[in-house]
């Protein structure tokens, strides 16, 4: 059941009843992406918090020259949205875009507010995913600044080999701020080390 995986990423934060769990699933809407679909362009408002069942998505800017540059790229069981866009209801600076076919479950603002209503438990949820995700971001730009960018590329490839399987050199390199060449230089060392 597609809720399934829902209620297993909930469950790792805060534990709800039965009733609980079932109200808050009939919220999410399920959607169908399919590969390089846009679920979110720059300049559009965010309209949807979404929750991905199967595919790979990146989220990503596209800077004044054209340039790409990837802020994260989610999978399975992981969380996705432009959240100044989604909580300022402004134009979005990001586009979000499915990798390969997808499957999330969306929910709209309205109904993220009447949820925190009906089911108040989920307004520490959110809170919850909230720091984690500012956690996250934190470590990240903390790499950003103190490790090398063939560090940065060690790091992203253990930490997350199913992710990093799914992309092409470019979305890679995107993601770690350097250029394809670079990143082709790197990998030829670690060929030739191994």
């Amino acid at each position: 059941m597609e809720n399934d995986v829902l209620i297993q990423n909930i469950e790792k934060s805060i534990q709800l009843s039965k009733p609980e769990l079932e109200q808050l699933c009939s919220y999410f809407k399920p959607k169908v992406i399919q590969k390089k679909e846009f679920l979110l362009t720059q300049g559009s408002v965010c309209k949807f918090e979404g929750f991905v069942l199967e595919g790979c998505f990146r989220v990503f800017v596209l800077d004044n020259k054209g340039n790409e540059n990837t802020l994260y790229f989610a999978v399975k069981d992981w969380w996705l949205m432009d959240i100044d866009s989604f909580m300022n209801q402004k134009p979005s600076d990001l586009n979000i875009q499915a990798l390969e076919d997808s499957k999330v479950l969306l929910i709209d603002r309205k109904d993220k507010l009447a949820l925190y209503d009906s089911v108040p438990a989920v307004e520490k949820l959110f809170r919850i995913m909230s720091q984690k995700a500012l956690v996250a971001w934190q470590r990240r730009l903390i790499r950003n600044h103190s490790l090398t960018a063939e560090e940065r590329y060690y790091h992203f490839i253990q930490t997350y080999p199913e992710i990093a399987s799914k992309l092409t050199d470019r979305q890679i390199s995107s993601y770690l701020g350097i250029t394809h060449e670079f990143l082709s230089k790197i990998k030829k060392k670690h060929f030739k080390n191994q």
